[in-house]
C-alpha cells in the first residue's frame, strides 16, 4: 500500500540519517541494529500518530533505564533503553523533533515524569504529508498486556507483576474476542470540519481529556489494588476521550449511534450487595428535591470511591451553582441513603467497580457475537442505533446485570440523536430528525471524517 511504503522510507532515510551522524568507529551487531530499526519505528510511528490526533498531542519517552527491564510483562521485548537513547539523542541531532518537557524521577519517592517531545519543521510536514492514517495502516500488537494489574505504593499507582490463572486468561481471551470485533469496523467522530478547533480547544481545556488518537480502537482491562476483584474497568479507547456533548457524533460503519446508560448503577450495586432495597425513588433525585442530580451523583461516587472521610470537596466536582457547603451536601447524601451510610468512605468503590466491569465485559462480549462493537465508557454503551430501537440493548443489559448481581435492574437510560450539520443562524449544531445518509449527501463540510472513512473502505 502506497502509505505503507511512504512510512518505511521515512523509517528507512531516517535510520540512515541518525547513522551517518553518528559517526561510529563500529557497527552494532546484527541483534543491536534490529532493536536500533525497531526503536526508530516505534518513535516514527508514534509521532505520526501524536500530529494526527485531535488536538495534536505530545509523544513521550522514558529515560529511565530501568524502566525497560521491569515488569516486563508490559515491555515491548524489542526495545532496550540503550538503542531508544540512541534513537532519541539522533532525532534531536538530525533536527527532527525537539523537547517539550524535560522528564525527571526522584529516586527518593520513587516518582517522575517523562519527557516530551514533538516533530519538528521537517519531520512534521513529512509526516502530515504521508499518505493514509495511522489508525488505519499500523495494526495493533495483539501480543501486547491488555490485562493490567496495578497497585498502590506511597499514593502512587504502580504496575505489578503476576501469574496468570484461569481467571486472568479468561479476561485476556474474553478481551481478544472484544477487541477483534472492534478491529473489524470503523468508528468514528464525524464533527463539522470548522467545528474541530473548538473541540479540540474542548479537549485541552479539559482536566482529563486526553488527544482523540484513532489509533486507539482497542481496550485494556486495568484492575486495582492489586487484586483481581477489584477495577477492572476497560480504558483506552479514543471515544473515551470524547467530551459528553460531542459523543453524539460518534459513527459506527458511517452510521449513527446511541448512547445507553445504566441508571444509577453505583446504588443498586452498593444497596444490593449489603442486602439492602434501594426503593422506587431515584437515589441522586431524592438527596436535594430533584436539583442538582449531575452534582449529587458525582459526590455519591466520590464517597463510596474514597477510603477516608472528604472533609473537602474533590477537585473534580463544581459547586459553584449549590447554595451549600461541601459538608452539607456530604450529610444529605448521608441522610438521604441511612440503610448504606456505613459503606461510604470505605474505598468499596473499586469493588463495585469490579461488577459493573464484569456486567461490561458480558454485555460487550454478547454484542461481539454479533459481530456489531458495543463501545464502553464507563457504565454506559455506544452501538448503532438499530440495536436500541429493536430492544436488544435493553434486553442485553438488563440479562448481563442479572446474571451478575441475581436481580433486575429498574431502569435503563437511553438517548438516541439524530442531527443535522448544517448550522443554523446562530452558528450552533442544531438536533432535528434527518437521517445519516441524507446529511451526507447535502454537506460537504465534514470532509475530514469523509477522507478516514474513504481509507478505512480502500484497505479492506
Amino acid at each position: 500500500m502506497q502509505d505503507k511504503s511512504q512510512l518505511e522510507e521515512l523509517i528507512k532515510e531516517t535510520v540512515k540519517r541518525i547513522e551517518a551522524k553518528e559517526g561510529r568507529s563500529r557497527s552494532r551487531t546484527a541483534d543491536e541494529q534490529l532493536r536500533f530499526e525497531h526503536a526508530t519505528r516505534v518513535l516514527i510511528v508514534d509521532l505520526w500518530k501524536a500530529v494526527r490526533s485531535t488536538p495534536i498531542r505530545e509523544s513521550s519517552i522514558n529515560k529511565r533505564s530501568g524502566w525497560y527491564s521491569e515488569n516486563p510483562r508490559y515491555r515491548d521485548p524489542l526495545l532496550t533503553y540503550k538503542q531508544m537513547i540512541a534513537v532519541f539523542d539522533g532525532l534531536i541531532k538530525i533536527g527532527f523533533i525537539e523537547v517539550t518537557r524535560e522528564g525527571y524521577f526522584d529516586r527518593t519517592i520513587y516518582q517522575g515524569k517523562t519527557t516530551r517531545f514533538v516533530a519538528r519543521d521537517e519531520l512534521l510536514e513529512r509526516l502530515q504529508g504521508l499518505y493514509g492514517h495511522p489508525a488505519i495502516s499500523i495494526k495493533p500488537d495483539f501480543n501486547a498486556e491488555t490485562i493490567i494489574l496495578r497497585d498502590k505504593v506511597d499514593d502512587r499507582k504502580v504496575l505489578q507483576e503476576y501469574d496468570d490463572t484461569p481467571a486472568t486468561e479468561r479476561h485476556r481471551a474474553n478481551l481478544k474476542k472484544i477487541n477483534s470485533c472492534f478491529l473489524k469496523h470503523w468508528c468514528d467522530l464525524e464533527v463539522q470540519d470548522t467545528e474541530v478547533a473548538k473541540l479540540e480547544a474542548r479537549i485541552a481545556n479539559h482536566a482529563t481529556k486526553q488527544p482523540i488518537d484513532f489509533s486507539q480502537r482497542t481496550l485494556v482491562r486495568i484492575f486495582s489494588n492489586g487484586s483481581f476483584k477489584q477495577g477492572g474497568r476497560f480504558y483506552r479507547g479514543w471515544w473515551q476521550n470524547v467530551p459528553s456533548e460531542y459523543r453524539k457524533y460518534i459513527t459506527i460503519d458511517e452510521k449513527r449511534t446511541a448512547e445507553f446508560d445504566f441508571s444509577q448503577l453505583n446504588p443498586h450495586l452498593l444497596y444490593h450487595s449489603n442486602y439492602k432495597v434501594l426503593g422506587s425513588e431515584d437515589a441522586y433525585d431524592r438527596v436535594l428535591d430533584g436539583e442538582h442530580r449531575k452534582i449529587v451523583k458525582q459526590a455519591f461516587n466520590a464517597m463510596v470511591q474514597a477510603s477516608t472521610p472528604l472533609k473537602s470537596c474533590p477537585e473534580e466536582i463544581d459547586m459553584s451553582g449549590l447554595e451549600m457547603s461541601w459538608a452539607e451536601l456530604r450529610d444529605r447524601i448521608i441522610k438521604a441513603h441511612k440503610p448504606i451510610a456505613d459503606h461510604f468512605f470505605k474505598g468499596v468503590g473499586n469493588y463495585l467497580q469490579f461488577q459493573d466491569s464484569n456486567i461490561a465485559e458480558r454485555i460487550m462480549l454478547h454484542f461481539a457475537g454479533m459481530d456489531a462493537p458495543a463501545l464502553p465508557v464507563h457504565d454506559s454503551f455506544i452501538l448503532h442505533h438499530g440495536y436500541g430501537e429493536s430492544g436488544e440493548v435493553e434486553e442485553a443489559m438488563r440479562r448481563a446485570f442479572y446474571e451478575e448481581v441475581g436481580e433486575h435492574i429498574s431502569k435503563i437510560d437511553e438517548e438516541i440523536i439524530t442531527w443535522d450539520y448544517r448550522k443554523d443562524k446562530d452558528d450552533t449544531l442544531e438536533a432535528n430528525t434527518l437521517e445519516l445518509d441524507a446529511v451526507l449527501s447535502a454537506n460537504g463540510d465534514v470532509s475530514q471524517w469523509q477522507d478516514r472513512h474513504g481509507l478505512w473502505y480502500a484497505q479492506r
